[in-house]
């Protein structure tokens, strides 16, 4: 036998002949709602690519003042736009930055090779 099934079988039944009651406690939590300000601010200043980080940052207010009026359905909606407006905005801007970076990379090294190539020849730069 294990020790736990011998400690339980020792100790038996309860003892008492009262009622087991129980105690039901319900606690009132409010729905905490993101409203992703801070986000559609960084993406506004940011990564403003199209406008979608000003429009994510227009939801978000919408969404602050429907959580301080008390409308938490109208919240969650208009933070859930501003969540995949921020999200479309973040792409789009890593997407478009990276691009730019690559292409500003590619034109440099053209202009270089073309430099090089006109004080190879004596040409000169002028």
């Amino acid at each position: 036998m294990i020790k736990e099934e011998h400690e339980v079988s020792v100790l038996g039944a309860p003892q008492s002949s009262a009622p087991m009651t129980t105690t039901v406690i319900n606690i009132h939590s409010d729905t905490s709602v993101p409203d992703h300000i801070v986000w559609s601010l960084f993406n506004t200043l940011f990564m403003n690519w199209c406008c979608l980080g000003f429009v994510a940052f227009a939801y978000s207010v919408k969404s602050r003042d429907r959580k301080m009026v008390g409308d938490v359905t109208g919240a969650q909606s208009y933070a859930s736009t501003a969540k995949c407006l921020n999200i479309a905005a973040l792409v789009l801007g890593l997407f478009l930055s990276t691009g730019f970076i690559v292409l500003m990379g590619f034109a440099c090294l053209a202009l270089y090779q073309i430099f090089v190539r006109a004080m190879q020849e004596g040409r000169g730069y002028s």
